[in-house]
């Protein structure tokens, strides 16, 4: 039959439903034990007797979503981005594929795909690190420098700056 890849909620539950199966645990209990109602354990049970612990995994596993964009037209898009709209951010790179190439793409999609490629940097990565100051010898001395013009002593003494 050969390897079958489960995750730890699915040998949860093969192993309850072994014990269901064997008739060491009740449906009720097991559906207690799973956070499911007695009518999906019978269900479960059925496709457990039927094709073993394997028809327990889910079938989607594997397969390619519905929803996914080709390869083919995620490279079209990112070449006309990079032909076109070299410095446009992704929410416009995704209004202008729109409005004048006819792709419909979210601008989340567009992000993604930018910065995969290298096209766009996320805000985080873009920021600027400012140089830390030199510390003092000693804890509490800090130099300061006030430069507005401002009558500190009012007409006792000099305006300083």
């Amino acid at each position: 039959m050969g390897w079958v890849v489960m995750s730890e909620r699915e040998l949860n539950r093969v192993e309850v439903l072994v014990q269901v199966d064997d008739g060491r645990l009740s449906v009720d209990n097991a559906a207690n034990m799973l956070g499911l109602t007695r009518r999906q354990i019978f269900r479960l049970l059925k496709r457990y007797r039927q094709d073993g612990a394997s028809a327990i995994r889910h079938k989607s596993r594997g397969r390619a979503p519905n929803n996914q964009i080709h390869a083919a037209k995620r490279d079209y898009t990112l070449s006309v981005i990079k032909e076109q709209y070299p410095d446009f951010g992704p929410t416009l790179a995704a209004e202008m594929l729109a409005e004048h190439h006819g792709f419909k793409v979210s601008r989340e999609t567009v992000r993604k795909w930018m910065q995969e490629d290298g096209i766009w940097l996320s805000r985080k990565q873009r920021r600027t690190f400012h140089q830390p100051r030199l510390r003092r010898e000693c804890y509490g001395e800090l130099i300061q420098i006030d430069g507005s013009d401002h009558r500190w002593f009012e007409d006792r003494g000099d305006p300083c700056t």
